[in-house]
């Protein structure tokens, strides 16, 4: 188990060291557009996983959410602080 900020630093290291064996930097790499694609899916999976099953399921599309948004933020330049300062 990992916390927000954990997965926010170790995929900015994988990000920076452009990891070509990993699929995370791979997309990343396609940029704003296809990790934007990704995050509506996982969205959608989210959602639908939240009114149609149960709560272990919720949580594992939620978590892939969370895991795809950090990625967009990357491939898009905006820091945890740009965030954290709207929340």
């Amino acid at each position: 188990m990992k916390s927000f900020d954990q997965l926010w630093m170790e995929l900015n290291t994988k990000a920076a060291a452009n990891d070509e064996t990993s699929a995370s930097v791979k997309l990343v790499n396609q940029g704003v557009h296809a990790v934007g694609k990704k995050v509506v899916e996982e969205a959608s999976e989210a959602w639908m996983a939240c009114e149609h099953e149960d709560k272990d399921r919720a949580a594992t599309e939620i978590s892939q959410l969370l895991y795809q948004t950090q990625l967009l933020m990357i491939a898009s330049k905006v820091s945890l602080d740009d965030v954290y300062k709207k929340l």
